[in-house]
Order: C-alpha cells, then structure tokens, then sequence
C-alpha cells in the first residue's frame, strides 16, 4: 500500500515535468492513490529539505547537463531524504546522450535512504535548439511512459523491490565538453544571454530563471551564474533574449545538423 505517489523535479522548459506528472499520474490510477507534485525548479523551492516516508512512491526526474546530473542542484539533491522509500529515478536529455547522468542520480537516491526501483532516460527538446528533439516529449514518449507505469505496478505487485541496475560508469566520466574548430575543450560557464531591442519589460524571464540570476530593474544584466536551460529563451514573447557566443553557436549549430537521428526512452526495472 502506498499513501501518494510523489513527482518531485526540476524543469526549467518544462520537458523533464511532463514526463514525471505523466508518469506519476499514470501510475496513481493504478496504485488507487493521491499523487503529489514538487516542483523544485524555483531557487524559493529548494531552501527547505524534503523527507519522505516508507509508504511513499517517488519519481524524481532531472534534465541531462553535460551527461551529467546538473552540478548546481546537487546540494538540494543531497536534502531529499528518505527512510525507505521506493523511488524511480528518470533523466531528460535532449538527443545526444545521457552518458551517466542516470547512475549518478541512482546513486544520489540510495545514499539518501531510497530504494531504487526503476530507470528512465527520456527525451525533450534539447535547451539550446528549438529544432533538435523539437516537441518531444511527444505522444509517442508518452506511450512509453504508460508502458512503464505498467511495468513499474507489475513489479510494485509482485513484490519485487529490488534495486535496479542502470547503465553506467560507478566513476562518472567527466562532464561532456564542446570542442571549438581546433578541436579544444571550450567551457560554456561564462556563456550568458543577451537582450535585443524587441524587450518589452514584461519580467517574464526573472520569473522563470531557476537561478534567480536575471535583475529585476535591468533584465539585460545577470547578477549570477546562467545554466543555459533555455527558459528565458524560449519563453520570450517577443524573442528578446539570445546568444551570441560564437563557440555556442557552432556547437548548437553541429548538435542541429550531426544528432537528428531520433533516440528513443530507454526504461530499466
């Protein structure tokens, strides 16, 4: 018996939400239970620690950043307590890989008292594109997440609560690393998001930013770190906000034309 099942993510286009709601909600049909959503995008949304008990069912998804879970998140990560609690770990990735960001999340969940019951990686739009991955998660996603609410009650039914086994290295490779046209390691941390004429004041951006960087009085200035999640790109109303960081650019341009070959979920139980 389970008292909710629990989606708890992070979702700066809202690729990685749809997936875990529809997950989530899928399998609460089953389960005859209440399903309850946390959503920790928001900097507001991650100062207090989560804790979830042995009657709990939580799906906790996160987009891929650099094949990685994201760095920034880790310290909320490491808040989400649990004293038993069967947990589904899912990645979100945008049609390149997911190298090993899945293990690394499995992980993160069993040192802080889950069991790990199941894997996803899926995908959506990749942040930096509009074309690449363009509309996913779509139906065809979304059947498969039905598929696997199904899978997941069938083993939850025969109580079968052993861990998973995702793929993956147990030393996680390195983050991914565009490389520039001599072929070197560029870093895109310093990277931010500029702000052209169309920009009609409508804050829209600061409140999306999930790292509260974009200044309320100017929104051309960030006064912290930019993730590169895309939010206040694709969500502009007058497409006030871009970049202009020609190694971006090329690699965007590269991930458009070499990675259209379309990845398809890949579940584990």
């Amino acid at each position: 018996m389970y008292n909710k099942v629990n989606g708890v993510f992070f979702s700066a286009t809202g690729t990685t939400k749809k997936v875990v709601t529809s997950l989530a909600d899928e399998l609460s049909k089953y389960l005859k239970t209440d399903t309850y959503f946390y959503d920790f995008t928001l900097p507001s949304n991650r100062e207090k620690p989560l804790h979830f008990g042995n009657g709990d069912l939580v799906i906790v998804g996160l987009p891929v950043y650099a094949g990685r879970v994201p760095n920034v998140l880790l310290k909320f990560l490491n808040t989400i307590q649990s004293d038993g609690a069967k947990a589904v770990a899912l990645v979100l990735y945008g049609n390149r890989n997911y190298d090993d960001a899945l293990i690394e999340l499995k992980d993160i969940l069993n040192n802080n008292g889950f069991k790990v019951i199941a894997g996803g990686a899926f995908i959506g739009e990749h942040s930096f594109s509009k074309t690449l991955a363009k509309g996913r998660p779509d139906e065809k996603d979304l059947k498969k997440v039905r598929m696997f609410a199904k899978e997941i009650h069938a083993k939850i039914s025969s109580e079968n609560g052993q861990d998973v086994v995702v793929p993956g290295n147990e030393v996680y490779r390195p983050y991914y690393k565009p490389k520039n046209e001599k072929g070197e390691d560029v870093d895109f941390r310093k990277i931010k998001p500029k702000t052209n004429e169309e920009c009609v004041d409508c804050k829209l951006c600061v409140s999306l930013c999930p790292m509260g960087s974009i200044d309320y009085n100017d929104v051309s200035k960030l006064n912290y770190i930019c993730i590169k999640c895309g939010a206040c790109i694709k969500s502009c109303p007058v497409s006030a906000k871009y970049y202009d960081d020609e190694n971006y650019l090329r690699h965007k341009y590269e991930l458009e034309i070499e990675l259209t070959e379309r990845k398809e979920p890949e579940i584990f139980l």
